[in-house]
């Protein structure tokens, strides 16, 4: 079994979020499991030195963007196990920034073709090419309407995954000519609600449709969820499964993690309180044993929950507690946290922006995680949380809800909150700070969280199941 990995970021390559993680951990579980999974992703400006050092060039060849034809550079770079395609056009691609230009259904139209032009030049022919997102939504789409009639084309199967659904790639009606160049009696396959919609396209024309957990999967099918999509999930839904992200636990591994202040597992967990007191040392904290820290790691939004936070912030300040916050947003919720840490130093610290090396730090000095979203398709940070045996607060829903369970049964692996309600919140915090303080039970719950099973090789399994029907069909 042969899969190529479309995407638009992946680790170590080119990263701005969740996707690069899954892109890069991914393949490599696969390949594990005997698969052959390599990746395709355009060669951005930020592409570091050492990965081009090692790249070699395929050939170029030039792709059709509508009515003209652009040059790609096909190169070829081995990171680990895994073999990388990377595209390069200079006009698309050389630029500050992988998202957020003027042109970037033009850029990802570009993208999506190239990969199909790609096929005949490397040596490589995938069974599936599995997509990801509505940059490269365009693959399922073009393969159906101008690639099958080509015998090298007509047998390769498609997965898309919805990474998070609000993201769909919409754009005016003028494009379809001038910039998809979808044949006529095609259009209507990316048309939708009056506009043109790249990931509407890609869940028509997949063989299979995935999201990053199974809760998410049921969710999208919900008008509060779906951003507008739900009337064509559901005629679609015989497609449609929920595969939960995993993380990469060799990245993320407390036992030999050297960023950590000190290094401990499952089974000796005493290094985890060196690592809090000096968390606290380094955020200039009280350093006490006695009092947990709750850490904070996201982006500073609404989506997030963080509205429900700042409701009740004062209320939970007035408990024995410390917050340790790393993050960047909205401007309200940068001021806000950054004014209680100011008039709260003993209480809160915050530090703006996202520093790798300090999350990491909060994941390891951390007693308890707070993750209160409003949705959440997947989530990498909760289960980066348990694998460090910092307790998650979140509430149900997407891979949340999946992943984490409430430890009120004694069974659970961390405290969770149904409603969107902030006291509902509140309530979940003021649990866990209660079963903080009961040594013995909390140092169960931990050993039990760091030991739940959020590797990628149970995921990599499903999705080769998932394959085996595409193919076997």
């Amino acid at each position: 079994m042969k899969v190529l990995y479309a995407t638009s970021e992946a680790y170590p390559v080119a990263m701005s979020g969740g996707l690069a993680d899954v892109a890069g951990a991914l393949p490599k579980a696969l390949r594990k499991r005997l698969v052959g999974c390599r990746v395709v992703l355009p060669l951005y400006e930020e592409v570091s030195d050492e990965i081009r050092a090692n790249m070699r060039f395929i050939k170029s060849i030039t792709v059709p963007v509508s009515w003209r034809r652009q040059y790609c550079g096909i190169f070829e770079a081995k990171i680990g196990s895994v073999i990388y395609y990377l595209l390069d056009n200079q006009y698309y691609f050389k630029r500050k920034g992988l998202y957020g230009h003027y042109d970037d259904a033009e850029r990802f139209a570009f993208f999506s073709r190239a990969v199909l032009e790609m096929l005949p030049h490397i040596s490589f022919k995938p069974d599936i090419i599995h997509c990801n997102d509505w940059q490269t939504a365009m693959v399922p789409v073009y393969l159906d309407t101008i690639y099958r009639k080509d015998a090298a084309y007509k047998d390769i199967k498609t997965v898309f995954t919805i990474h998070n659904i609000q993201y769909q790639g919409k754009y005016g009606n003028e494009i379809i000519g001038d910039v998809l160049g979808l044949p006529e009696n095609t259009a209507h396959l990316v048309e939708y609600d009056g506009c043109v919609n790249l990931m509407k396209g890609a869940i028509e024309c997949c063989n299979k449709l995935t999201t990053v957990s199974p809760t998410y999967s049921e969710e999208i099918k919900d008008p509060w969820f779906a951003h507008g999509l739900e009337n064509i999930i559901k005629e679609r839904e015989f497609k449609l499964s929920g595969i939960v992200n995993g993380i990469d636990t060799e990245v993320y591994n407390p036992a030999i993690d050297d960023i950590i202040y000190q290094n401990y597992s499952s089974e000796d967990i005493s290094g985890k309180a060196i690592n809090k007191a000096k968390l606290q040392e380094e955020t200039g904290l009280p350093v006490r044993a006695d009092v947990p820290v709750i850490g904070i790691v996201s982006r500073l939004v609404s989506h997030k929950g963080f509205d429900l936070v700042k409701y009740v912030f004062g209320e939970m300040l007035s408990k024995d507690v410390q917050f340790v916050i790393l993050g960047s947003g909205e401007w309200e919720f940068e001021t806000f946290f950054h004014n209680m840490a100011k008039a709260n130093n003993d209480k809160v610290y915050m530090k703006l922006g996202f520093v790798p090396s300090f999350a990491r730090k909060i994941y390891a000095g951390a007693d308890i995680f707070l993750m209160p979203s409003k949705s959440e398709p997947c989530g990498l940070a909760q289960m980066i949380a348990l694998r460090y045996g910092t307790i998650p607060i979140v509430r149900e829903t997407g891979g949340l809800k999946d992943t984490v369970t409430d430890s009120g049964d004694n069974e659970g692996n961390g405290f969770t909150f149904k409603s969107y309600n902030a006291h509902d919140m509140a309530r979940a915090v003021e649990r866990a700070v209660e079963g903080y303080r009961d040594k013995e039970g909390w140092n169960v719950l931990v050993k039990r969280a760091m030991e739940c099973d959020n590797s990628w090789g149970k995921s990599a399994n499903n999705y080769i199941k998932l394959y085996k029907e595409i193919l076997d069909k």
